[in-house]
């Protein structure tokens, strides 16, 4: 009898005990926050040169991490960018065809796809979502596919735009167990933003709130947010309370909003007693769109002379194959574990976000497909970790999501010029006759040395041309 009692207590102590491990090592993972602007370009920042701009929240999350002055995205425009943030993979693993997916586009985000969310909802994770989504909307082409929205991908709450708040049939959408628009489980709060200029103006707003208020229901458990800023997107939208504040006009007035509203991340993080054990990545999902840098009477989008972003000093923006398309601001912080530094020496990607923080969160990376990024925990991390990491190969990818460019050590390769400003600034490039750049001393891609480096030249166009097979033979889910 005192045997069985013995035995039956010792089993709920242990039972108790695991349980008690379990909440302790749910508890201890950390807290995942990643920013992501829409269409801001490198030199849009105060820590990154900008004289006229102010961005004082952005400086302190800089020092509290890592500013890493080569940050890459894998393409120059929205859908695709934000697919290889989502996913670790580069675009043209996505079947979409396109960097950019309109509201009436029949393909999206594919199912099959494992997302951030996903990966750290397996593991225990609240995950929410708070702006610009871009991966798709349900329509009459798609049979209005609930697969087309966040909460099919991983997500367990949003509020934001289907697209860029410049589309006609833009619609702010909130997530609604009891919503049926325009499927069952969202509602729409605003549609047609272009034409409701206080629903636009309060984006900022309205996702900083919901991600504040996400972050404080949240904050005993692990979290994961997602907060998809559509600003500095053209047109440009600011709430009353910053109209007129910055030395740079309508530009630096949104961008000191931008800068506000993270501020209030920060602080909520720091009230909260939770920042210490939250990841912080902030970045851009392509350069400025300097193709609306020099009209002044655009139907579109206005007067629109200095109000677009820096890529400074780099070539071109956004949609282009340049290096102001895809080189952007990087910030990753953690406090509890990394230290304030500037690293000028070592490029990474948006594709290592992925395998980074699963490999942080404890989530398994998917074994039956190709993940393009790498585990860059060493790196951030040394005294923690040691594994090596994988030199840094890049590859820039055009309109039709296929590699245009290659970028390895120091070297970067154009085989196709792209730019939607229409200026190739006097350069043509083929498979025949590529361009090559020495990009960390030639910064603006101007001084192409390709006949004084043959060798370097035939490498680099041999190893674009392996990845582009590669990309055919493997597909995406939509070939399925």
């Amino acid at each position: 009898m005192y045997r069985i009692t013995f035995i039956m207590l010792l089993a709920l102590v242990l039972g108790a005990t695991n349980i008690q491990a379990k909440n302790k090592a749910k508890k201890d993972k950390p807290n995942v926050i990643l920013i992501y602007l829409d269409d801001s370009g490198y030199g849009d920042f105060e820590h990154n040169g900008n004289p006229t701009i102010k961005t004082p929240n952005i400086t302190k999350l800089k020092n509290s991490g890592t500013n890493f002055t080569q940050f890459y995205v894998t393409s120059p425009a929205c859908s695709a960018s934000r697919y290889s943030l989502m996913t670790g993979r580069y675009p043209g693993r996505s079947g979409l065809g396109s960097w950019v997916i309109g509201p009436e586009a029949k393909k999206h985000i594919h199912e099959k796809e494992i997302t951030l969310a996903e990966g750290l909802k397996s593991v225990g994770y609240k995950t929410g979502m708070f702006g610009k989504w871009h991966l798709g909307t349900p329509n009459k082409h798609n049979g209005f596919s609930a697969d087309a929205l966040p909460l099919a991908h991983g997500f367990d709450e949003w509020i934001g735009t289907n697209v860029s708040h410049d589309y006609n049939t833009s619609m702010l959408l909130k997530s609604n167990p009891k919503g049926n628009n325009p499927i069952k489980g969202y509602e729409v709060l605003a549609k047609d933003l272009p034409s409701d200029v206080k629903a636009s103006e309060s984006l900022t707003g309205v996702c900083t709130k919901s991600a504040v208020e996400f972050i404080k229901r949240n904050k005993k458990q692990p979290f994961f947010a997602y907060v998809a800023y559509n600003m500095p997107h053209l047109g440009l939208f600011v709430s009353d309370k910053f109209k007129g504040v910055s030395r740079n006009g309508e530009l630096g007035d949104v961008m000191e909003e931008l800068d506000a509203a993270i501020g209030d991340i920060l602080n909520t993080l720091e009230e909260e007693g939770i920042r210490e054990n939250t990841i912080i990545v902030l970045s851009s999902d392509n350069g400025p769109w300097i193709k609306f840098s020099t009209i002044s009477d655009n139907k579109k989008y206005g007067d629109t002379r200095l109000k677009v972003g820096y890529a400074t000093p780099f070539r071109d923006g956004k949609g282009s194959t340049w290096e102001g398309g895809h080189r952007v601001p990087g910030i990753i912080s953690w406090p509890a574990m990394m230290t304030g530094h500037r690293n000028e020496q070592t490029p990474i990607s948006t594709l290592d976000i992925l395998p980074t923080i699963f490999a942080i969160a404890g989530v398994e990376v998917p074994q039956d497909r190709t993940i393009d990024g790498r585990n860059i925990c060493s790196l951030l991390m040394p005294e923690k970790y040691d594994d090596p990491i994988q030199d840094f190969k890049f590859f820039y990818n055009y309109a039709d999501n296929k590699p245009s460019a290659i970028r390895k050590d120091e070297w970067k390769l154009h085989i196709r010029i792209g730019s939607q400003t229409g200026n190739n600034y006097g350069y043509k490039a083929s498979k025949e006759t590529p361009l090559l750049f020495q990009v960390e001393e030639d910064l603006g891609e101007r001084i192409n040395v390709a006949d004084q480096k043959p060798e370097k030249t035939g490498e680099l166009l041999s190893e674009l041309e392996a990845f582009v097979k590669q990309l055919q033979k493997e597909g995406s889910f939509w070939d399925n």
